[in-house]
């Protein structure tokens, strides 16, 4: 085989695909990581990561980012900061993975391509994301406690995180562009009867403002969609809860997917529809969404890439 040649591939560079890598190291498998062009997944925005174990006093997203790959490359793992840009699965092994003009190919793959959440796209966001704006409740909520907050959105999961906040913030106020919502009605109802829980409607955040340097958000400039009215609403955080996008479009019409574009995997297992493709961490999960489970499936999806190796090689 050409020197282009690995055991196994693993495409995507957050917890998922360097856990991968790591395990699948220690396995004596030759493995190449194509990190992508922003490497270490939505941790390289976190600021503050509080809730992974070992670290009791909490380490900043980047830094965790830098140990899991360090750990990877001290097993052996050939890491390529490229974006894959086209891969043949259908076909079996060997697999065939575009990046950047070269050609890649190997015996198995593993997707921890991750999932992005929707952000809003106005350009204030950009200065306070991961610092007063974020996308995950569950990870950055403990640091508004006793603060003001809003949440972006009108689904399940807007409230979801709105009422997880109200266990640290001492208001959380839902925003959403209608008076409608996509949540279910137990959902809603839930946050009505909760005291610490308004609602504004039929708004749209226009501008987020604060200390840009320090990354304290202020307040919001909020426009009323009907009027056009602009108001001003001091607050400390923003959550946006307007959904996440799995980052599939390279496996359409390959890997089978949900609805929302998630790849669809084995129960409680990582193998794809594909035979030596296996799948890890957000782009096949839609309800955990956290590092460490994300780690969890990385570890899994290597112990499966190399067994079904072995199975083959026997």
């Amino acid at each position: 085989m050409s020197a282009n040649h690995y055991d196994t591939i693993i495409i995507g560079s957050g917890p998922a695909g360097y856990t991968a890598a790591i395990y699948a190291g220690r396995a004596n498998l030759k493995t190449l990581v194509l990190e992508g062009i922003e490497r270490g997944g939505q941790l390289m925005i976190t600021s503050e990561v509080e809730n992974y174990p070992g670290f009791p006093h909490g380490i900043q997203g980047p830094e965790l980012m830098e140990h899991f790959r360090n750990q990877a490359a001290r097993f052996g793992a050939e890491l390529k900061t490229v974006m894959a840009d086209k891969a043949e699965l259908s076909q079996g092994a060997p697999f065939r993975i575009h990046a950047e003009g070269q050609v890649y190919t190997s015996d198995t793959v593993i997707v921890a391509t991750g999932a992005s959440a929707r952000f809003l796209g106005i350009p204030s966001e950009q200065a306070f994301k991961g610092r007063g704006v974020s996308a995950c409740a569950t990870c950055d909520g403990f640091f508004f406690r006793g603060k003001e907050v809003a949440v972006v959105g009108g689904g399940d999961s807007a409230f979801e995180e709105a009422n997880f906040l109200t266990k640290f913030a001492s208001k959380v106020t839902i925003l959403h562009r209608r008076d409608t919502y996509r949540a279910s009605k137990i959902m809603v109802e839930r946050a009505r009867k909760n005291p610490k829980i308004q609602f504004k409607t039929f708004v749209e955040v226009a501008e987020i403002y604060g200390d840009e340097k320090t990354g304290t958000v202020a307040g919001l400039k909020l426009r009323n969609n009907q009027t056009g009215s602009i108001e001003d609403f001091p607050v400390q955080g923003l959550f946006i809860a307007i959904g996440h996008v799995p980052n599939t479009g390279l496996f359409k019409g390959q890997l089978e997917m949900d609805e929302a574009g998630y790849l669809i995997t084995q129960p409680d297992r990582t193998a794809t529809n594909i035979p030596g493709v296996f799948a890890a961490g957000d782009v096949k999960d839609h309800y955990y969404r956290q590092a460490v489970t994300a780690a969890g499936s990385g570890c899994q999806a290597a112990i499966e890439a190399e067994r079904y190796l072995e199975s083959k090689r026997h």
